[in-house]
């Protein structure tokens, strides 16, 4: 299993897009974000080209977003053809929150420790079933566990933070090459 630790990226405040006087935004921060969001938007290519989003569930274990889908599903054929990916998750308001994107290469899970950790982080973050026993989303966790779907991790090469409200500002944070990220595009 990859694992980035407690390995800080390098932030960087972008004063073009940033109100005067703020700093760049907390790392913490950003993972306390991705581990409370509960939708994000995954943007992979398609074999023409075109860009493919779809709204799917994510959880942040181990310093890599981790998500799951079938064989069949577009977003699983687009990956298998260009594995770099970008997951979002945010607030769709200018009041307030911060946007966050996540850009990376989507590595198929294949280790059975694995999948029970993040069969367990699902489980913990969504709840059992997530909506009913019956729901689109029952057994999700048995189904990763199994191996029936597919999972795949994304450690970031590259984050932007849109901060929003009184005070925007935006902030990169770089990974370097060596942490087991993938080379920023």
């Amino acid at each position: 299993m990859t694992s980035m630790g407690s390995m800080e990226p390098v932030a960087e405040l972008d004063v073009r897009y940033s109100s005067v006087g703020v700093a760049a935004q907390d790392w913490t921060q950003v993972v306390r974000l991705l581990e409370a969001a509960e939708v994000f938007w995954l943007s992979t290519v398609r074999p023409d080209g075109c860009p493919h989003v779809t709204p799917l569930l994510s959880v942040w274990l181990d310093g890599a977003l981790y998500f799951c889908t079938g064989p069949g599903e577009r977003k699983a054929k687009n990956l298998l053809g260009n594995a770099q990916c970008v997951l979002t998750t945010g607030r769709n308001r200018l009041s307030d929150g911060m946007d966050v994107v996540v850009e990376g290469k989507a590595v198929k899970v294949d280790d059975d420790a694995e999948f029970r950790s993040i069969a367990d982080a699902y489980e913990a973050k969504y709840g059992q079933y997530f909506t009913s026993p019956e729901g689109t989303w029952s057994g999700l966790a048995d189904s990763i566990r199994g191996g029936e779907a597919l999972v795949y991790r994304v450690a970031p090469s590259k984050v932007l933070g849109f901060d929003k409200g009184k005070q925007f500002s935006q902030t990169r944070w770089r990974f370097e090459q060596g942490q087991g990220t993938a080379p920023a595009c």
